[in-house]
């Protein structure tokens, strides 16, 4: 399986009978997978269908469904509202005997609101059913190119992503190499500091100050936090292989290389060290940046 970006648009259209319909599809990021729906008024029977099609499709995103038909070459029906007439004309009628005025005219009755209705041709069960049908696979076809064009996106988030897990491994094995890291060199560091602090002051007890240096010592040593970002490293590669909806899981790796790299900074007490962190921290908030936008 591919990984899948969360974003894509895709649009089919056609025309049935003399309707012409078209189907625009987006999705954006989101934690789960959240469906909104435009669809035409007489339409909504397609919901249920078209919710259980994306579902099978997609795991995660926002996703927003928009459907427009428009009727051509059809003309479309004008009825008189009898009663709303009558009405108009009684009351004008009845005017015209309190004020003087000018009688009304005929567009003038018409353009009153409820006098005119225009209709839409009413389709039969069987048309309506047909219709649904041609709309439905014009659905599936845009889908389909959702789907195509995530997956086509989520192909380039993985290759950023692969080159970013990279560097957090190049990183990884930079700290691992730095003398200054060794258990022998930190102890000469704070052997050195002790040394300082006797000379300092001759209130100190030296053997307690020995002891606290190997105490530090001991704390300083970043083995286990190099361990396990060798560890992530290993199993978000493993994810980038397997694809499928990694997202989330790609996201809580993200969070942990995170933590480790905050560990290793707290840890150090050399500047190459520090700065080796600060370049995995970028690295690593680099990786979070493009997880956000896969499925």
């Amino acid at each position: 399986m591919t990984l899948a970006s969360m974003t894509g648009f895709a649009r089919a259209s056609g025309v049935h009978g003399t309707a012409r319909w078209s189907w625009e599809l987006k999705s954006v990021n989101s934690k789960g997978l959240d469906l909104r729906f435009r669809l035409p008024p007489g339409r909504d029977v397609l919901e249920p269908a078209i919710r259980t099609a994306i579902s099978k499709s997609l795991s995660r995103g926002n996703v927003t469904v928009n459907l427009t038909i428009q009727r051509e070459g059809a003309a479309p029906q004008v009825r008189i509202n009898e009663d709303v007439l009558a009405a108009v004309i009684a009351t004008s009628r009845e005017l015209a005997k309190k004020i003087e005025a000018q009688p009304p005219t005929l567009d003038g009755i018409l353009a009153i609101k409820g006098v005119m209705e225009i209709i839409e041709l009413e389709e039969t069960e069987a048309e309506r059913e047909a219709a649904n049908a041609v709309l439905l696979k014009g659905f599936e076809t845009a889908l389909k190119e959702l789907v195509a064009m995530r997956g086509k996106e989520g192909d380039v988030i993985g290759g950023v992503l692969s080159g970013r897990i990279s560097e957090i491994e190049k990183l990884t094995k930079s700290a691992e190499a730095s003398p200054s890291r060794s258990v022998d060199a930190i102890r000469a560091r704070l052997a050195e500091q002790v040394k300082e602090l006797l000379a300092a002051s001759s209130t100190l007890d030296p053997d307690r100050l020995h002891q606290e240096a190997a105490l530090l010592a001991a704390k300083a040593d970043v083995r286990e936090e190099l361990d396990r970002l060798n560890a992530h490293v290993g199993a978000a590669r493993a994810l980038l292989k397997n694809g499928g909806a990694v997202g989330r899981k790609l996201d809580f790796l993200a969070q942990e290389f995170n933590r480790e790299a905050n560990t290793l900074c707290s840890k150090s007490n050399d500047v190459s060290l520090t700065s080796i962190g600060l370049e995995l921290k970028t690295a690593v908030d680099q990786f979070r940046e493009q997880v956000q936008n896969i499925e």
